[in-house]
């Protein structure tokens, strides 16, 4: 097996008394989707600029492509694209302007840029967006240039902060769908999302970090069997904790979120049939997935 692409081995972070990132470590091979999530403030943007070389560690090692963080981070960055959480491109530019001086960043002449611009239209479909200006471009658009963008100089690694947030569906699909074609060239990926259902579709393996900890680490299919290993029946209804009274005792166990109850069972069926003597309540059963994974460690209270 080849060396990973991204390693971090007991990676700490303080700014002042406040641990951000603590003993945190883990490794991405090549060609494969890594996610990181944890919920807001657990150390996540930290940990991507560490990598990135912008904050420097107080202890433990980082490698990216094979070179030592911080010491050899512009070396490393030669090879890695990135996707910001919030798209900066420059409004003054046409999209084809904006890719094009982007491969400055990288050393490449404008005739390399230039030769490689159709390509990066077509991935992104934009080619009939090519001297369009940003601001005449929807939010579905601009991700995609943004991604576009992240590949000018074709890099083996790609560090994406929530790419598809603020997205309507289709856009998000689109999104998910040159991802998976970038992975079956080979590419890299580190993700963060906040969305389960985009880790569960894309993500081989995935860390869940809170407080600067990691808390699980593995697949998504293996997590969800390890942590839930049962079906789901939600209800929503004006009196969940009294509800929880009632079907406690045929389920695994027990949560409540707001006005939803949510049964962990093995056999929904005695659920079932209780609930079908009360029209006033909706519910809906379904196989456990990542999102119930992460509330069960995260929590489910809001996080600020």
């Amino acid at each position: 097996m080849s060396a990973p692409a991204i390693e971090f081995h007991d990676v700490r972070k303080h700014y002042g008394d406040k641990t951000v990132v603590d003993g945190l470590s883990f490794h991405v091979q090549s060609g494969e989707c890594f996610g990181l999530l944890g919920p807001n403030g657990a150390g996540k943007t930290t940990t991507l600029r560490m990598l990135l070389g912008i904050a420097a560690p107080d202890a433990g090692a980082i490698r990216l492509c094979g070179e030592p963080i911080p010491s050899r981070a512009r070396h490393a960055r030669a090879r890695v694209g990135v996707v910001p959480q919030f798209d900066n491109l420059d409004p003054d530019f046409t999209v084809r302007e904006n890719l094009l001086v982007f491969g400055r960043y990288f050393g490449l002449t404008a005739a390399e840029t230039r030769a490689m611009v159709p390509s990066l239209l077509e991935f992104a479909r934009l080619e009939n967006k090519a001297d369009a200006r940003v601001n005449e471009l929807s939010g579905g658009m601009k991700r995609r240039l943004t991604l576009a963008r992240a590949l000018v100089n074709d890099p083996d690694v790609l560090i994406m902060d929530e790419p598809t947030t603020g997205l309507d569906p289709q856009a998000r699909h689109l999104i998910w769908e040159r991802l998976r074609s970038l992975l079956a060239r080979g590419k890299t990926i580190l993700l963060t999302t906040h969305f389960m259902e985009e880790a569960e579709r894309l993500c081989d393996r995935l860390c869940v970090i809170e407080e600067g900890r990691k808390i699980a680490e593995g697949a998504p299919k293996e997590l969800i069997a390890s942590e839930i290993g049962c079906d789901v029946v939600e209800i929503f209804g004006p009196d969940p904790v009294a509800l929880r009274d009632e079907l406690a005792p045929l389920s695994v166990r027990t949560d409540i979120s707001g006005e939803t109850l949510f049964c962990y069972v093995t056999d929904a069926q005695p659920i079932h049939e209780r609930l079908a003597k009360r029209p006033d309540l909706r519910y809906i059963h379904r196989p456990a997935n990542l999102e119930d994974v992460f509330l069960r460690l995260t929590g489910r209270e809001m996080q600020d």
